[in-house]
């Protein structure tokens, strides 16, 4: 039988995100000189530096090339960032070996078709509540929040609490 998505985050050590739709809501404003801006929430970013600073692998993924996105990332201590990304299978592979990751420990969270190849390979894939059918179908968790709004947040956030590691920082400073 197939474990729940409960089942499985005790055992997470890896959180690998998509952009585009997932980090964000999907959208994009072009400006009259060609620039892509796009929306990321701040409690998204706060749960990424959290799993950072708790020691969890963390890697983002995409077909987007955007350096904006890179320094944000960076900014957030995430070091493992591949961007302009196709063929995802190619750099997840990549990323395990370079760091010893067992598939079976990872969180990926997608939310469109390009994400499809590399949900099939991790222990727990996940997406946005607005993901399209064909991810949704094939995922574990379905957050109930929208890409871009938070659905980072929530599957850090459960992890970690799994886990006892969320608060952590500051049940050490009460203690």
């Amino acid at each position: 039988m197939e474990k729940s998505y409960k089942e499985i985050m005790p055992q997470i050590d890896t959180f690998i995100f998509d952009v585009d739709g997932v980090l964000t809501n999907g959208i994009i404003t072009i400006t009259t000189n060609g620039e892509l801006i796009r929306n990321m929430s701040i409690k998204d970013g706060y749960a990424l530096k959290t799993a950072v600073n708790a020691g969890y692998n963390v890697c983002i993924i995409s077909g987007g090339s955007n350096e904006g996105v890179r320094k944000r990332l960076e900014g957030l201590g995430i070091t493992d960032i591949y961007l302009g990304t196709h063929t995802k299978t190619i750099q997840l592979e990549d990323y395990f070996t370079k760091n010893n990751i067992n598939p079976k420990n990872v969180l990926y969270m997608g939310d469109d078709i390009p994400d499809f190849p590399v949900m099939k390979i991790v222990g727990l894939p996940c997406c946005p509540k607005d993901a399209v059918p064909e991810i949704q179908d094939i995922s574990k968790y379905i957050s109930q929040k929208k890409g871009g709004t938070g659905c980072v947040r929530d599957v850090i956030e459960q992890v970690l609490k799994v886990q006892g590691k969320w608060m952590q920082q500051f049940d050490a400073q009460t203690d």
